[in-house]
């Protein structure tokens, strides 16, 4: 443990001299690291980023090494990981947790020739941490007006995993968006306090069925949401991240997918080539980032025409999924009419939208 900590504070040490030198004129080679808060065979969360990885491969061969962590839970083992990365070599590090975010910080400013690279969070402390997220609220509201449509017992669900703005946004859409198309429907939630764990994203899929909910949407990381909803007839839902096109036969409609070879290819081209600056990203469905999966032939015809031009028109910016007046849960006005969410707003939003009953957990 002493000698650990003593190569730790000589790389420390190392690290303040050069930092500022480094990348100024680009890298023969680059070791991209990344650390995954589930396993990469999830079929959606992790695995999405790991296909972006690999994707770093198809773009520049032998010029980057690729090194990745599965399974690395949220807190203090998150920074022992980081950490080792950092003195196995890595030059850049994907975080791709919100979880991350402390331990990415902290150990980014212990390392500064190191660039981190932190998914869906909002810290940069340090001149050498970059965020990177993607606007799956608008994939939500595609999502919710297909619901609101396909629903036959007005009752929709969503699972939630952590009560954080990005996963209450997304509830917030797909409700609003469900509720334009038909005023009827009612919402559930359903938090399941995981990212991944199949078996508990399929208890929650169960107690929305038994609630009489007849389409799912979630936001947690596997399959288990699909595969639960394939036991019961006429309940549909999305994949979610990934395609999970393999239950397009069965209870998908439709999925958002999680686009993030793009971003990875850019980031890590920009040190191969010396242009690399701290970034602060935030796209959606304009850049590809966030993409809607193929609606199934069980949506009908004029529902997949009309999912599909608001899926365009949000790319296209004449439409945005948060548009006044819309109040807040407790009936205190939130947008006027015709005004849309600022970014701010969407970003530390810790409240519902009218009409949705129950409480955020604490």
């Amino acid at each position: 443990m002493k000698r650990r900590n003593l190569l730790a504070s000589a790389a420390i040490g190392l690290g303040l001299a050069l930092s500022g030198s480094a990348f100024a004129e680009g890298m023969d080679h680059v070791k991209a690291c990344f650390v995954y808060v589930g396993p990469i065979g999830d079929g959606g969360w992790t695995f999405q980023h790991h296909q972006g990885a690999m994707s770093l491969t198809e773009a520049y061969g032998d010029k980057v090494e690729i090194q990745f962590q599965e399974n690395v839970p949220e807190g203090a083992d998150a920074e022992r990981v980081l950490t080792q990365m950092a003195l196995g070599g890595c030059n850049i590090i994907f975080t791709t947790s919100f979880g991350y975010m402390d331990a990415t910080n902290a150990v980014a400013a212990k390392f500064p020739d190191v660039k981190f690279e932190h998914a869906t969070g909002f810290k940069r402390d340090s001149a050498n941490v970059s965020n990177y997220n993607a606007r799956f609220y608008e994939g939500r509201a595609v999502e919710g007006l297909i619901a609101g449509r396909m629903t036959t017992s007005n009752k929709i669900g969503y699972i939630g995993s952590f009560p954080i703005p990005e996963v209450i946004m997304g509830i917030n859409s797909y409700y609003l968006n469900a509720k334009k198309v038909n005023p009827n429907v009612e919402l559930s939630i359903v938090w399941a306090f995981t990212w991944f764990d199949p078996a508990k994203e399929a208890d929650a899929a169960k107690a929305l069925i038994d609630q009489g909910v007849d389409v799912i949407a979630s936001h947690t990381d596997s399959t288990a949401v699909l595969a639960e909803a394939a036991k019961t007839e006429n309940v549909i839902g999305f994949g979610q991240a990934s395609d999970m096109a393999e239950y397009t036969d069965g209870p998908r409609v439709s999925s958002i997918i999680d686009n993030w070879g793009p971003y990875y290819v850019e980031r890590v081209g920009a040190l191969l080539d010396g242009t690399y600056e701290q970034a602060d990203i935030w796209a959606g469905i304009a850049g590809g980032e966030v993409k809607i999966g193929d609606i199934s032939a069980r949506v009908p015809a004029e529902v997949k025409a009309e999912a599909e031009a608001l899926r365009d028109a949000i790319g296209a910016g004449t439409v945005h999924p948060f548009t006044g007046p819309i109040n807040k849960q407790d009936g205190s006005a939130w947008l006027a009419d015709g005004a849309t969410a600022p970014d701010g707003d969407l970003l530390g939003m810790m409240f519902y939208v009218e009409g949705i009953t129950g409480d955020i957990p604490q």
